[in-house]
């Protein structure tokens, strides 16, 4: 395992941190976002989570749950987050041969079912006795979904945690409940009716100890309670959404492990590179046309770009053409780091380095 405390290993940690916190967006939300995990959490946060997946994943077996799926008009899902959940499945199952069961709503099965198969993945049917089971010959992931009444969702989160027992949860562009349990876009738009609750599910498996981890990038997803407080006094909905008596849209669950980055599939990505240089495994990590496939598909199955507000192979207003350049860029920043590059003698490593 990759010590990420000190010397390459710590370069290598700090160096998807500085990709995380890129202004890609032009939103400039993500440095306070930044500095406000920073005081709750130090550190490297995706390596950190890189650390705490495997370290997990091996004590206690798989499979892993992860929840995506957001709301733009008319409920239809933006790719922000599905894509970003995709490829992470991808990234566990190829590093630690663990199972993903995704955790959606019940109408957004099709597209989560495709944006998997841009991903690499082949959907399997949800097992009837609820139990995960490996496959052989096959990269599987399961989509199980909910509907979004609160007696129904909760009837089958309470299976996922009694019967399928995963080993830890994972939130990435979520909707999360404010102080009032009720949910928002980032701009205080209200979702009523549009999204299961789901913080009962992730508030209930961290109060049993199955490890939560979150990623986000506005404040207002599940997990972002870490940064809450701290969030309402940068942020302009935060505190108050402005519709009167709604409160403002920072989430109040708090993930055990958070990531933040410009863009939650990027935050995703953030930890696909740490788990891939964690483990020392370079196929872990995905490579930028595999990215822009995902995201096609993702949009042909239903997916709209979260800025454009349309099925505009893109995410949050970023083409999937310049997201394929991004993942290729620090795909290969990370290469060069660990010396997977050829000298002019010929040799392996960079000459320049220094030593």
């Amino acid at each position: 395992m990759l010590d990420y405390t000190s010397g390459k290993g710590q370069v290598v940690a700090t160096t998807i941190e500085n990709f995380m916190t890129l202004d890609l967006t032009g939103v400039g939300l993500i440095a306070k976002l930044y500095d406000a995990l920073q005081e709750r959490q130090p550190g490297p946060a995706c390596m950190s989570a890189a650390e705490l997946i495997c370290t997990r994943v091996r004590a206690h077996g798989g499979p892993v749950v992860i929840a995506t799926g957001f709301p733009e008009g008319a409920c239809v899902p933006e790719t922000d987050g599905p894509v970003g959940a995709a490829l992470l499945a991808r990234a566990l199952f190829l590093g630690l041969g663990i199972e993903t069961v995704i955790l959606t709503d019940d109408d957004w099965v099709g597209m989560m079912e495709g944006t998997c198969r841009g991903a690499g993945l082949a959907p399997l049917p949800f097992p009837a006795s609820g139990v995960i089971r490996p496959v052989d010959f096959i990269r599987p992931v399961y989509i199980r979904s909910t509907p979004k009444n609160l007696e129904g969702c909760r009837t089958v989160t309470d299976a996922i945690l009694d019967v399928t027992k995963p080993s830890l949860v994972i939130s990435i562009e979520r909707p999360g409940a404010n102080d009032n349990g009720l949910y928002h876009g980032l701009g205080g738009r209200p979702l009523d009716g549009m999204v299961a609750d789901y913080d009962q599910f992730f508030r209930r498996a961290k109060a049993e100890g199955v490890p939560f981890v979150a990623i986000g990038d506005g404040g207002n997803e599940l997990g972002m309670g870490v940064v809450g407080e701290k969030l309402k006094t940068f942020s302009p909905k935060a505190r108050d959404c402005g519709t009167p008596g709604r409160g403002g849209v920072a989430a109040a669950t708090a993930a055990d492990h958070l990531i933040v980055s410009n863009v939650s599939n990027w935050g995703a990505t953030g930890l696909i590179a740490a788990l891939s240089a964690y483990l020392g495994k370079p196929s872990v990590f995905h490579d930028g046309a595999l990215e822009k496939r995902c995201i096609e598909q993702c949009v042909s199955f239903g997916g709209v770009d979260g800025m454009f507000m349309g099925p505009e192979p893109a995410v949050d207003g970023i083409s999937a053409v310049e997201w394929e350049g991004l993942v290729n860029t620090l795909r290969n920043t990370l290469d060069r780091l660990a010396g997977r590059v050829v000298g002019w003698k010929g040799d392996s490593g960079d000459w320049r380095q220094l030593k």
